[in-house]
This record gives C-alpha cells, sequence and structure tokens, in this order.
C-alpha cells in the first residue's frame, strides 16, 4: 500500500462511562468530524458500550470500524487480537485520515486503547497517537453516589480485578478509600472481609455508572448475596466518616 505525504493520527478518546453527556466537547469535535471512528466490537451481534455512546454524534459518510479485543487472559490471544486491530488502523492511517477511537471511560485508565495504541508503535514507530481524557468509572460512580471519592488527605488505592483476598486485606490496611473495580466474580468473598472489618455500612456498589440501567447499593450489610454483572464496582471507605460523609450516606 502506498503511503500519503502525511500519517493520520490515531486518538484515543474517552467517551466516559455510559452516560452521552459525560463527555467533552474536543471529544465531540473529533468524533464528528473524523474520517475513521473505531471502537471495541460488541459481543452477540449487539453494539458495545462505547459503540451506543457515541452513536448520536455520527455521520453516514463516516467509516465505522469495530476492533474485536477478546475477554480472556491468554496472552498469545490477545497479542493476535491487538496485531489484527493495530493493521486495521494503520490501513487508513497510512493514506492520511485519521482515526478517533472511542473508549469507554477514559483512554488512560485501564483501557483497551493503551495496548492498541502500544501495539501500533511497535509496527509503525512512527504514527502519531493522541489522546482526550474522559470521565472514569469510579469518579462517575462517586458522583452518582453523591459522595466525594476522597478528601484532603486520603489515600486512594484502586484494584481493576482482585483474584486473591490477601491482597484486599492489604489495600485495605493501606488505603482510605478502595475501589474495586469488576467486583462481581469476588464479591461474597469481598462481603464477608468486610463484615469482619466493619466497613459494610461505609461500603456502596455501583452497577453500570451513569447508564439507563444504573443500580445502586448502600450499606453492604443488607446485601450479601448481590449478583452482580461484569460492569460493578464497589468503593470503600476504610476510615470513620466525618459527619460531613455519614451525612452523604456511604
Amino acid at each position: 500500500m502506498m503511503m500519503a505525504n502525511r500519517l493520520g493520527t490515531l486518538w484515543g478518546v474517552g467517551v466516559g462511562p455510559g452516560d452521552p453527556e459525560l463527555i467533552t466537547l474536543k471529544a465531540v469535535r473529533l468524533l464528528k468530524t473524523a474520517p475513521v471512528v473505531a471502537f471495541p466490537a460488541g459481543r452477540g451481534g449487539k453494539s458495545g458500550i462505547a459503540q451506543a455512546i457515541v452513536a448520536d454524534f455520527l455521520r453516514s459518510h463516516q467509516v465505522q470500524l469495530p476492533l474485536y479485543f477478546p475477554y480472556v487472559h491468554d496472552q498469545k490471544v490477545l497479542t493476535t487480537a491487538w496485531d489484527k486491530a493495530a493493521s486495521q488502523v494503520w490501513q487508513y492511517l497510512v493514506q492520511g485520515q485519521d482515526v478517533v477511537f472511542a473508549t469507554e471511560g477514559d483512554a488512560s485508565f485501564y483501557s483497551t486503547f493503551t495496548y492498541l495504541a502500544q501495539t501500533l508503535q511497535q509496527q509503525h514507530s512512527a504514527a502519531p497517537i493522541r489522546t482526550v481524557s474522559g470521565v472514569c468509572s469510579p469518579l462517575a460512580a462517586a458522583a452518582t453516589l453523591g459522595i466525594p471519592l476522597t478528601m484532603l488527605t486520603q489515600r486512594l488505592m484502586v484494584l481493576p480485578a482482585l483474584y486473591s483476598m490477601s491482597e484486599l486485606e492489604a489495600v485495605l490496611d493501606q488505603a482510605d478509600v478502595v475501589v474495586l473495580m469488576k467486583v462481581a466474580s469476588v464479591y461474597a468473598d469481598a462481603w464477608k472481609i468486610l463484615h469482619r472489618r466493619n466497613l459494610l455500612e461505609k461500603s456502596c456498589v455501583v452497577v453500570r455508572a451513569t447508564q439507563p440501567d444504573e443500580q445502586i447499593y448502600r450499606d453492604l450489610n443488607q446485601y450479601p448475596d448481590l449478583e452482580l454483572p461484569y460492569f460493578s464496582l464497589l468503593i470503600i471507605n476504610c476510615v470513620a466518616p466525618t459527619d460531613e460523609i455519614r451525612a452523604l450516606g456511604c
């Protein structure tokens, strides 16, 4: 394929956790003007979350490029998928066309965009790559709950996935506020630890923050057996709450 005089730029654009209004003006401008808009492909013929968020901003003349990223831990399978996605993007960049990759949440916060960008850079070191920040799910969840995520000198720790309860124990000993993302698979075990530490009253679960089917669970003493979907997170306040925080109900 012949290279254009100017390479297109790959933009990683954070489009927020679900509410289409939680997106920056810069992101909207890029989404409306880019010749190519990419996003993680949905499953089972359905639109992915990022695709659904940006759908109303796109026009019929724009190329919509779904990229497949499997939900697996097999490094070989993941690497193959990243290589293919980077090659698909490069086909447009080499023609001088910008590609905007819409990613749920923030493009620098546990984002699929990171792997796409790193793979593209490895394949084509000259490829221009830019990032536009967005609203990540812990911040959206705190806003939904009506509480500050952190205050003053509080130490925040975020675990993107939890595979060991000893890891949770260690984090609870070190942090003032803990966010457990993708908590569904370990919720029952985490609940027992929080119960033993008397932290359930100061813990909240938010499911699909800011999306139409959002759910909120406060004071987890009454929810030992929640069956949660994949996009669920748990916010834990590990220190005694101030009167202000107590009044907010989490």
